[in-house]
């Protein structure tokens, strides 16, 4: 066999073997693509997305869509040629599998922990939409966790409202923690609360809660690094009851990123007029009861879905900006929020054709 020809094909089985070698070794790496995209003001999976009885709604049109970034599974063990394309790849981003999956989480504590995050977006777009509109919501503290083998366990229970702690009384989630790290571990600490049950009847009944208990706990020390502190092991949370009926239909979607989309859909569906002008307007951003927009992960992938939908503005997290700004989808123009009324007024601008002012990522 002449040189040549010998040399060429042991380059080819050694390229071969190489591929065959990166199919088999296994990197700690995780894939991100872009997700679906779905107009909050339209329907999905055959009903509507916004469904809102016991208030006057008006019909709307337009684009108000919420993004989404698809995830390679916790359980799924990415090799190195599927690493290398996905470097490659324009739309798709490879990052070190912890980002996505911290502390070795499953899939299974993934999903609930989104499924959590995805409720609480819910509970506060509502909140955030209704108090642009000066409508009520009424509002308490809740036990939203316990964590199991804590002093809580058994004691108090999620759903549970924390009136008062020591007796004094709890006006927000974080005034629990301020009051029970007041004693040292090994204390006791007193809820005063109304039972889960109680308040489930009350609000069925449309009453005023009349049953409350006091109930005392001894605290532990916390795993904390550094200072230790007293605690009972729960999370404390906000519920709400609204003066009529939403409900969000949206199934296979977790996290709390959706918050402002949805949070401007209700406000839409709730007020004459379009939002949006008839525009293509989609999005993305946490949001609180207060209406402020957090930033998200995945910007890049949700750009270029909001892109390939057909967007042709992206309300983007100002805190998300820089990020977005570097690779901007071609004829989509990102506009920077803080909070929902930066959105509305940035929709109301749009709606009149006076863009010279807004307020654009990357200017």
């Amino acid at each position: 066999m002449p040189r040549r020809t010998a040399t060429m094909l042991a380059s080819t089985l050694m390229l071969i073997a190489l591929l065959c070698a990166g199919v088999f070794i296994p990197v700690p790496y995780s894939e991100m693509s872009p997700g679906p995209t779905v107009n909050t003001l339209g329907d999905h999976g055959g009903e509507p997305v916004l469904q809102i009885s016991g208030r006057k709604t008006y019909a709307s049109s337009g684009h108000l869509n919420m993004t989404t970034v698809r995830v390679t599974s916790a359980d799924y063990r990415m090799n190195l040629v599927e690493a290398v394309y996905g470097w490659l790849a324009h739309d798709n981003k490879v990052v070190q599998h912890e980002t996505l999956y911290p502390d070795g989480k499953t899939e299974e504590q993934s999903t609930q922990e989104n499924a959590e995050e995805f409720s609480q977006s819910q509970e506060s777009a509502k909140v955030a939409a209704l108090k642009e509109l000066d409508v009520p919501v009424k509002s308490w503290v809740i036990v939203s966790t316990v964590v199991k083998g804590s002093p809580a366990e058994g004691e108090l229970h999620a759903g549970d409202v924390i009136k008062a702690v020591d007796g004094t009384a709890v006006k927000e989630p974080a005034d629990v923690a301020k009051l029970v790290t007041k004693h040292k571990p090994g204390q006791d600490v007193r809820f005063t609360i109304v039972p889960a049950k109680e308040q489930a009847a009350a609000e069925k009944e449309k009453r005023t809660p009349t049953k409350t208990e006091d109930i005392s706990i001894t605290t532990a020390t916390s795993d904390d690094a550094g200072e230790k502190r007293a605690i009972v092991g729960i999370s404390a949370g906000t519920d709400h009851t609204f003066p009529f009926t939403i409900d969000i239909k949206l199934a296979d979607v977790g996290g709390p990123s959706a918050g402002l989309m949805f949070a401007l859909g209700i406000y839409d569906k709730l007020t004459p007029g379009n939002l949006t002008g008839g525009k293509f307007v989609a999005g993305t951003g946490t949001i609180d009861d207060e209406g402020k927009v957090g930033p998200i992960g995945g910007i890049e992938m949700k750009t270029v879905g909001a892109r390939a939908k057909g967007a042709q503005y992206f309300l983007t997290p100002a805190d998300n900006c820089e990020a977005a700004a570097k690779d901007t989808p071609e004829g989509l123009t990102l506009i920077k929020v803080n909070t929902i009324e930066d959105a509305l007024g940035a929709l109301k601008d749009l709606r009149t054709g006076d863009t010279a002012d807004l307020a654009k990522c990357g200017q």
